[in-house]
């Protein structure tokens, strides 16, 4: 028996919707049509300084103006809820600390001040695009460098820390879009993008390839821009699965 077709649209309730995110919408809600699957809406809410007031209503109208109807989602409900990642904070942790406890990511305790210096460091350097990666994250501090003890007693006085991904330095990653074929992107060109933040609430990053799995998305379409931002996905659905490789979900782009 061949798995039900599951897509979602998952936009950020940062402002109005552009016309892009409604031709993405558009694209997902006809391949769930067409496969007798299913789609739904989930909001993608975890950059709360950028969360605009009414924002999730404009979505939600126009969705409902283009006549795109939904399956599951924020109004709907569904066995895979809630669909506001804000409400889904408490399980993201798990999966950051099991990230943690495989050495697939870190604590990193640095000070806004100490990436600043790092940043300067390295621009004194004439080092392109300075970033904290497999390279930097050797002169910072984080668990990769300190003791064991010395992070333990960090974290239990309560002292700020993110979660931080852990890129291999010499790896090839590679995707597979369906429009351009393989993709393929040396780790040494992707920062440690953290995965936590101090609040505790997670970046896109974790908190879309567990939402992803959690919900069961068999494929993710999407517009051309978020092509650069796929390499570092790939690296945290990898390490989900515990393969060197990607094993992504089939890609499709709407250009």
């Amino acid at each position: 028996m061949e798995k039900e077709v599951r897509v979602r649209f998952a936009p950020s309730p940062t402002g109005a919707l552009h016309i892009g995110g409604a031709r993405t919408a558009l694209y997902n809600y006809l391949l769930a049509r067409q496969l007798g699957g299913k789609m739904l809406l989930r909001i993608e809410d975890t950059d709360q300084n950028r969360f605009v007031p009414g924002a999730e209503e404009y979505i939600l109208e126009s969705l409902d103006w283009l006549g795109i109807r939904l399956d599951e989602g924020i109004r709907e409900g569904g066995p895979h809820g809630p669909y506001r990642q804000s409400e889904r904070k408490p399980m993201y942790r798990q999966y950051a600390l099991r990230l943690v406890e495989e050495d697939k990511a870190y604590y990193a305790f640095d000070t806004p001040a100490e990436l600043e210096t790092m940043r300067e460091r390295l621009q004194a350097a004439k080092v392109p695009n300075p970033q904290y990666n497999a390279i930097t994250r050797a002169q910072m501090r984080n668990s990769q460098t300190l003791p064991e003890n010395e992070v333990n007693a960090m974290l239990a006085a309560g002292e700020p820390y993110v979660i931080r991904l852990k890129v291999p330095r010499k790896e090839e990653v590679r995707l597979h879009d369906l429009i351009r074929g393989w993709v393929m992107v040396h780790s040494s060109q992707i920062d440690d993008k953290v995965l936590m933040k101090s609040d505790g609430m997670p970046t896109y990053h974790l908190a879309n390839i567990v939402d992803d799995h959690l919900m069961g998305i068999t494929h993710v379409i999407r517009g051309e821009e978020w092509l650069p931002s796929a390499p570092c996905t790939c690296c945290c659905t990898a390490f989900w699965v515990g393969k060197t490789r990607c094993p992504a979900l089939p890609t499709y782009r709407c250009c």
